[in-house]
């Protein structure tokens, strides 16, 4: 039997409310498929309230898919989605969706302030002009996440990791509870790394729930105090500490991860077998 709990417990042994109703992001039998071919089957997962949250799993195994069907960004074939116990679409402004970089149309000519502008559209409403307190706002976004000096500047004339702080400064615009990020930390530099990280354990204090796409195993137990290993289907999910296994590694990765691999991760506190 693989190892790991879906009992949600949250930072510092504060325990989650169980209920779906409760959770940010309540996943049941999400079924996906690209074509003929399955992309996740009968995915379940529920997501405890105040948590950082990685999912894992190997090239293919579905994990932007996931976030994307439970969005509505993809189609799905079967299952229920809610957000804080209802549908996506009457609780959209208490989520905030930074996509992956690579997803984005950089030439798009926007400055970098106009972009984090556009987390504040609901509060500036359609076709009016952003006033001071919203500039003021968004610059606020800006300096959380080291990007003040660069306002004015074109957002396609920045580095891939600076991008993805502005894209950050964006969703913490939205003043959003769930924040949903889709490999955050690829092709960034160590700083801007552990600038986002910063950024993103400061909204878990407050009480925010973090869910990103990951791909580096070597830093989940640091990062995050949950997992879910994916691969197509769930293969485990709960506390980094129970979950983060080389047995539910071994399980979710087959041979693509060497046996040395799994055993340097195993030695991890929060790894152990």
């Amino acid at each position: 039997m693989l190892a790991g709990t879906d009992e949600p417990v949250g930072l510092a042994g504060r325990t989650a409310p169980a209920d779906p109703a409760a959770s940010p992001l309540a996943i049941s039998g999400l079924t996906v498929s690209y074509g003929e071919k399955p992309v996740l089957v009968s995915v379940d997962f529920v997501t405890p309230l105040g948590a950082m949250v990685a999912i894992v799993g190997p090239n293919g195994a579905g994990k932007s898919t996931l976030i994307k069907a439970a969005l509505g960004i993809v189609p799905r074939l079967s299952g229920q989605v809610t957000i804080f116990g209802q549908p996506y679409a009457r609780m959209r402004h208490r989520l905030a969706y930074v996509p992956q970089r690579a997803s984005v149309d950089w030439d798009f000519p926007a400055t970098v302030l106009d972009v984090v502008l556009m987390g504040l559209y609901r509060d500036i409403g359609w076709l009016r002009f952003a006033g001071r307190a919203h500039k003021a706002r968004a610059r606020d976004c800006l300096d959380r996440v080291g990007m003040l000096a660069f306002a004015d500047r074109q957002i396609g004339q920045l580095s891939g990791g600076q991008q993805q702080r502005v894209f950050l400064a964006r969703a913490l615009a939205q003043g959003a509870e769930l924040y949903v990020m889709d490999e955050p930390f690829a092709g960034v530099d160590a700083a801007t790394e552990r600038a986002i990280v910063t950024v993103l354990k400061a909204l878990q204090a407050d009480g925010k729930t973090v869910i990103c796409v990951h791909h580096d195993l070597a830093t989940v137990p640091d990062y995050f105090d949950q997992v879910l290993l994916l691969n197509t289907r769930k293969i485990a999910s709960g506390p980094t500490a129970t979950t983060f296994t080389a047995s539910n590694l071994q399980a979710a990765y087959g041979g693509r991860l060497a046996t040395a691999q799994l055993q340097d991760l195993a030695a991890s506190p929060a790894a152990g077998a």
